[in-house]
């Protein structure tokens, strides 16, 4: 792999990531949670930034962008779709443009649902997917701003990657996610071992980020609305699978 990927946390639950092309010399932030801790991280890594890669503009996503800028006169891209809500945004990207990044090009989705105006970024030649808040480690954001049928569409973008794919999700979450998940899917034996792993790992202070696409298609109750025993435990066996979704939604988010 080409690329270089630090991570690293910030705030409570966020986190980091530096992206480095070291044939280039170029390194990203994506997104900016906290300006001093990304700082941090580039002296440790001996690391210029150079650009900014915002995935929507909640302000743990995009707090660090102004003061950053000013300091390293990095390039900050984000969404065309929300560009008036990026601070200080240099490049609209849309759905299907390819971002050159040093000899890499970073694909653009546009996956809104947490917000209407999310995206991620896929490095296909690196087999990494940067996410945002649109799917976690057992989970998958909150529906701020979009609908259930806009954030189903969404998450089947990101699951059609390949099962390789490495996911960079912004929180620390899956923990919490997977007492949830064990709750709709308690039939699931690949979610109960999964269960286990992520509890031994935070024992440990150990992050459960990064996570990848497969993985994530066995034991995510989000991306998994075909799951007989899903739709059974929630009582909507026979329903469409954006029925099932926004059921599952809904429940977490009483949960």
């Amino acid at each position: 792999m080409s690329l270089q990927i630090h991570q690293f946390p910030c705030r409570s639950d966020n986190y980091g990531f530096l992206a480095h092309d070291p044939g280039q010399g170029l390194t990203a932030c994506i997104d900016t949670p906290d300006a001093g801790a990304i700082n941090d991280a580039l002296d440790e890594k001996g690391w210029r930034l150079t650009h900014i890669l915002n995935t929507h503009h909640h302000g743990d996503h995009t707090g660090g962008n102004l003061a950053l800028k000013q300091q390293w006169g990095c390039t900050i891209v984000g969404a065309a779709h929300d560009a008036e809500r990026i601070p200080g945004i240099d490049v609209r990207v849309s759905e299907g443009d390819a971002y050159p990044f040093g000899a890499m090009n970073a694909e653009v989705f546009e996956v809104p649902g947490h917000t209407t105006g999310h995206i991620a970024y896929y490095f296909a030649g690196e087999g990494v997917a940067f996410v945002g808040d649109t799917i976690f480690a057992l989970g998958c954001g909150r529906l701020f701003e979009g609908t259930p049928e806009m954030m189903w569409n969404s998450l089947q973008k990101l699951m059609a990657l390949p099962d390789d794919t490495v996911v960079y999700c912004a929180h620390e979450y899956t923990q919490a996610n997977a007492r949830f998940a064990l709750t709709v899917e308690p039939g699931n034996a690949r979610l109960v071992a999964r269960s286990r792993e992520i509890d031994e790992l935070r024992a440990r202070g150990l992050p459960t980020v990064p996570t990848t696409i497969g993985l994530e298609r066995a034991t995510n109750p989000f991306v998994r609305p075909m799951s007989e025993n899903l739709r059974a435990t929630i009582g909507l066996s026979g329903a469409d699978p954006v029925a099932v979704f926004a059921e599952t939604r809904r429940r977490k988010d009483n949960f």
